[in-house]
Order: structure tokens, then C-alpha cells, then sequence
């Protein structure tokens, strides 16, 4: 009986897992990622480059920094990226701090691979580009806007 019904399916040019579900479970229907999923991937992708300080301009970094006080808050992994996310393809738009001493153009480049690698395996879509803007520069005896503070004796 087996081999009758392949027999019978394979003269239509079915198979039977066709027959029964309807082709192979890639083709059952439709995979949507948000926009905050690839800018989030590319967020902390872009933070483990060295040379990388910060991620958002100033406005941003300042409320992002009051934000991760308050508690139960964390900070953001999409601070200062964002992502345009199609069907198959996706563009982003970072801005980030450079330390001081580093050479801007390899960072950038560190950067722009590190981020197409990470959203391109996690998501399958293709990154069509990854711009780069850097709005500052951190030197080493500068306050950091994102420590914490010491708490002040009275």
C-alpha cells in the first residue's frame, strides 16, 4: 500500500509531505522582524568594537543617562541607532562617541563590519548600508556622562 501511494505521488509530482502540509515549514508562512529588533543586534554589536565610547549624541546620551538612574530603568541598546528594516533588506544609522587616540576611520570600519555581521546572521536580512556619524570625542580627563554618581555627605 506504501509503495502504491508513493508510486501515486511521485507520477503527479507531489511528495507526500506536500500532500499532507503543504510543502516544507519555510514556505507555511510569513517571518516579520521589527525595526527595534535589527536596531537593538546592531546596537550592542556596535558597542563591543574598542575605540567605541558611547552610542548617541549628546541630547540623547544626556536623557539616556538620567534614564538608567531611575530605578528598575537599563540602559538602552538602541541609543543612537536607527534601523529601516524592509522585506529582505535593512539600512542603519548610527551615531557614536569615539575615546580619544584612535584612529576614526578604523573604528568606523570595525564598526560597519561588526554590525552587518551580527544583523545579517541573526536576521538573514541583507544590510544594504550602515551609515556612521561621530558626534564626539571622549577624552580621558573628561566626566563621563553615563557613570554613576558619588553620592554626596552632608
Amino acid at each position: 500500500m506504501t509503495e502504491t501511494t508513493s508510486a501515486t505521488a511521485k507520477e503527479s509530482g507531489r511528495s507526500e509531505s506536500a500532500k499532507r502540509g503543504g510543502g516544507p515549514p519555510a514556505g507555511r508562512g510569513k517571518t516579520t522582524i521589527a525595526d527595534g529588533v535589527v536596531a537593538k543586534i546592531a546596537g550592542l554589536a556596535a558597542r563591543d568594537v574598542d575605540g567605541v565610547h558611547a552610542m548617541g549624541g549628546g541630547m540623547a546620551r544626556t536623557f539616556g543617562a538620567v534614564r538608567d538612574r531611575v530605578p528598575g530603568g537599563s540602559r538602552s541598546a538602541t541609543r543612537g541607532v536607527k534601523a529601516e528594516v524592509g522585506e529582505v533588506q535593512a539600512a542603519l544609522d548610527l551615531e557614536i562617541v569615539v575615546d580619544y587616540g584612535v584612529s576614526i576611520g578604523d573604528v568606523a570600519s570595525d564598526v560597519r563590519g561588526s554590525v552587518i555581521e551580527a544583523v545579517e546572521r541573526m536576521t538573514g536580512l541583507e544590510v544594504v548600508e550602515v551609515n556612521i556619524a561621530v558626534s564626539d570625542v571622549k577624552l580621558p580627563d573628561e566626566p563621563d556622562d553615563e557613570e554613576e554618581e558619588e553620592p554626596r555627605l552632608r
